[in-house]
């Protein structure tokens, strides 16, 4: 599993699933239980993480709606 992005924010992450999702990537969101401990503030950023060999795939496809200034180097 790789790490494609780093967020804060539910609504790219709720997205950027979906996506994933409908492009039968699996994925998986790391550090969501996370914010249970923080108190549910936001401070604590999720991970989407994504199958390794289908990396370049899921970065095509998020690049492509609009969320490339979110990927992960």
């Amino acid at each position: 599993m790789l790490e494609i992005i780093r967020t804060n924010d539910i609504v790219i992450l709720s997205l950027a699933q979906s996506l994933m999702k409908d492009a039968g990537i699996y994925c998986m969101v790391a550090d969501q239980s996370m914010s249970v401990l923080e108190g549910s503030l936001g401070l604590l950023q999720r991970r989407l993480m994504v199958d390794g060999e289908r990396a370049d795939e899921a970065r095509r496809i998020l690049k492509d709606a609009g969320l490339e200034a979110e990927l992960r180097p």
